[in-house]
């Protein structure tokens, strides 16, 4: 078993060595063109039976060893969100430089023929994967995989941390606003794994907690908290005045009581504010609570 996970942990090991001196070398060059595997086009033509661009011809066979799919065991491919630009200046230089992992994808895979997935998660969105495969869109036409809110991505990437989301209720956010920002907050919920600590505070004239049996607390983010909040979120509605000056103090006295318990994460802390416009700088909140530990 020990010897299993240091097999497991050298592979990583010389992709993180391989992508720390790829991108030390790398100078970004704004008007880059680069011609790459793209996960979703690879494969693809047009109408008059021509490659589309990105989709240039990837050979896939069936492998035993990844359930049967069809992958591609010499080269790696790349996944873009779908709300994001193929040829973005930025994905192009980063999808650039990583290829040179390809080498090492294979490496690892001839030294240690158990390992499976292997692949890269840029900050810049683009996903590295190897074998190459093909990835098909949902019904939609939309494959809405996104590494950086993965996860393993996110444990890596990111320190623990208690978050107290602050939501404005008042009568400005009815309609549209309160939509949006409910999905804002279940989206600023996805990026919170099991390390996390938070909680979600309404507020207009008064506060709110969206689940009233949690108040003046922070719980773990854990699927099960996650979706239960979620859940929570479709009964606010606007009205009433937005008074943040109460929500933050709220915020932050929640903030410090579970630091000085050493509850939680014992690490970074947050307020979240989710509002269509504050009418206050709100310094002397800031002033006893944020600044004191900042001279």
């Amino acid at each position: 078993m020990e010897e299993m996970f240091h097999k497991k942990s050298e592979a990583v090991r010389r992709l993180v060595e391989a992508a720390e001196e790829a991108h030390l070398k790398h100078e970004f060059d704004a008007d880059l063109q680069y011609e790459y595997f793209n996960a979703v086009l690879i494969n693809e033509r047009d109408k008059d039976g021509n490659f589309l661009e990105l989709g240039k011809e990837f050979i896939l066979a069936p492998n035993d060893h990844f359930n049967n799919l069809p992958v591609n065991i010499s080269l790696s491919d790349v996944q873009v969100p779908t709300n994001m630009y193929n040829k973005d200046p930025a994905i192009v230089n980063g999808v650039y430089w990583s290829e040179s992992l390809n080498k090492v994808f294979v490496d690892n895979f001839d030294r240690d023929p158990s390992l499976i997935w292997q692949y890269f998660g840029s900050a810049k969105g683009f996903f590295r994967q190897y074998p190459g495969i093909k990835w098909e869109p949902d019904e939609n036409g939309v494959i809405a995989f996104d590494c950086r809110n993965r996860k393993w991505y996110i444990q890596a990437a990111t320190s623990p941390k208690d978050v107290v989301i602050l939501v404005d209720v008042s009568g400005s956010m009815k309609g549209l606003r309160l939509t949006i920002a409910k999905q804002t907050v279940s989206s600023i919920l996805d990026t919170l794994g099991d390390d996390d600590f938070f909680n979600i505070i309404a507020y207009n004239e008064e506060l709110h907690y969206v689940e009233p049996c949690l108040n003046g607390t922070l719980v773990q983010a854990d699927r099960t908290n996650k979706e239960h909040f979620r859940e929570h979120l479709d009964k606010l509605f606007a009205k009433g005045i937005g008074m943040l000056d109460i929500a933050l103090n709220e915020a932050f006295s929640i903030l410090s009581d579970f630091n000085h318990t050493g509850q939680g994460s014992i690490c970074s802390q947050a307020i979240m504010l989710i509002t269509d416009g504050a009418v206050d700088t709100y310094d002397t909140i800031f002033a006893k609570y944020n600044w004191p530990d900042r001279k």
